[in-house]
Parts: structure tokens; sequence; C-alpha cells
């Protein structure tokens, strides 16, 4: 199908952009990759009358170290992480996440502002945010403003931003060195969106485990932050009784929808068996 028709702005700073959202109101949507907005588009499920592009905004696409943290602007494609030493050498479970997001075209033009920004539930990134700490730069008319990854995500789609904000940049803290890590995601083909997806980052002392975090994609609304399963591994050896009891920590928070990608107990099921592949990975990598 042919969209509807609407008004093309390219904005060239953040200033100019926050101005066109905040004086076009509800009729303006942000364009980063396009991935989302336009088949939408397409389809008629989305009718906007003004496109602010943001291909034009240099100010949002860097990739920097700034003491304990990486700062990342939106614009920055999933294929600029894959490129990244400075990723690779800091956050290589962005680099893991990247290479699974559908294919090389899409990873080229898609961005990390526009996967996290969204609340797409089976975006592949929120997920990560949440387990890793980061925090979103918004900036709108009022100023710029800091929100939690953990906070943002409010349901499908939803999320904390408000009227005429734009999310403008990911801060994340750089995880312990020597820290392990791993995304597994299971997906029906090459470039689908995850029936289940976990993703770990953990330290070992002595054998067992020092600390974790554990992030699950699409298997609910939200994004969510697995507490309780990653909980129920510190300080074990990730032992069979110690990968069940997360597992099933992990599927307790779980609520996804029957869809094509399975009914709803088998995506739990699946969702589960995703913990614990990602579990014994990521302690196989800490050093």
């Amino acid at each position: 199908m042919i969209p509807g028709p609407f008004s093309y702005h390219r904005p060239d700073s953040v200033a100019d952009a926050v101005k066109l959202l905040a004086s076009l109101g509800d009729e303006a949507r942000p364009l980063a990759g396009g991935h989302s907005l336009v088949p939408m588009m397409k389809l008629r499920l989305a009718t906007p009358g003004h496109l602010i592009d943001l291909h034009g905004v240099g100010e949002l696409k860097f990739i920097r170290r700034d003491g304990s943290h990486i700062r990342i602007g939106a614009m920055t494609t999933q294929h600029e992480l894959l490129a990244s030493d400075e990723i690779g050498a800091s956050l290589p479970i962005l680099q893991e996440a990247a290479s699974l997001i559908a294919d090389p075209q899409v990873r080229y033009r898609g961005t990390l502002g526009g996967n996290v920004a969204n609340g797409d539930p089976g975006n592949d990134m929120p997920a990560l945010m949440m387990m890793l700490g980061a925090s979103y730069k918004l900036e709108g008319p009022s100023g710029a403003r800091e929100v939690a990854a953990s906070d943002f995500y409010q349901g499908a789609y939803f999320t904390a931003l408000e009227p005429g904000e734009l999310l403008t940049e990911i801060s994340i803290p750089v995880p312990p060195a020597g820290h392990g890590y791993a995304y597994e995601k299971l997906k029906r083909k090459v470039g689908d969106y995850a029936t289940a997806a976990a993703a770990v980052v953990l330290t070992m002392a002595n054998g067992k485990v020092a600390t974790c975090a554990i992030g699950l994609t699409n298997l609910h609304e939200t994004p969510l932050l697995a507490a309780d399963a990653a909980k129920a591994v510190v300080g074990t050896a990730l032992d069979a009784a110690a990968l069940k009891a997360a597992a099933d920590a992990a599927r307790a928070i779980m609520a996804p929808a029957a869809d094509a990608r399975g009914p709803v107990e088998y995506r739990k099921h699946v969702g589960g068996v995703m913990v614990i592949r990602a579990l014994q990975r990521a302690a196989s990598r800490a050093k």
C-alpha cells in the first residue's frame, strides 16, 4: 500500500527537531531508521501529518567513552555498533545482539535510538538496556532529563516520552573487566523478531556467580528485568538446580501473547530455555 499524505521536515539540530515536534504536536513523528514507522504508514496503521527526519542531525551520531560509561547518540546505527572497537572492548553484548537483528540491510539503516525509543516489545535492545542499567537522555521544550531504561517502558508502544520530547542519547555503565555475557535469541527465521530471548551479564569469583543481571525480550508487553532469576544463581556454581530455579523465576514474570510464534506455554517454556543457555554461555566467557 501507499502511505497517506504527509509533510516532510529535515532539521539539522536537536533544538530544531524538538521545536518542530513541539509546534506540530500529535501530527508529527520523528523518523530514525524507519523500520517500524514506515511499514505502519504503508499499511495505514500510522498516518502522521508530518515526518521529522533525523538523519540531518549530526550531533545524534556518536560513540564515546565518558569515564565509567559509554555514551551513544540515538542515530548511531546497528552497523556502527558492530564496527566500533570501543563497543567491542567495553560492551560486546551489544555487538552480539546487533548481529542478530534482522539482516545487514536493516542494520545499516536501523538505529539504536529508534530500537529503544518506540516501545516495541519485540525489539532486541530495550531488554539489554534495562539489564545493563542504562539511562536515556530525553530532550524537549522544557529542557533535558535522564530516565532509567528500567522506568522508560510502560506498555506496548507506551513509554516515558512526553509530547514534544526526543530520545537523544543512551548512557550505559561499563560492566566490570572480565565479565561474561550472552544474548540468546530464538526466532523462526533470519530477520524475524524473537520468539523468546534472554540477555545475561555476570561475573564469577572462585567458580561461583558473584553478580548477575538478566533481561528478557518479547515475553511480555514490555521488556523485562528478571531480578529474581538473577538472584537465584548468585553464589552458585550454576549447577542444574540453580539453572532450573533461574528459569522458573524468569517464567513466573513472563506473559507473552499467543501469536504466530507459538502459544503462551510454548513461548514461556523456550523463554526459560533461553535463560539457561545465556547463563551457561555467559559463565563460559567470564574470567
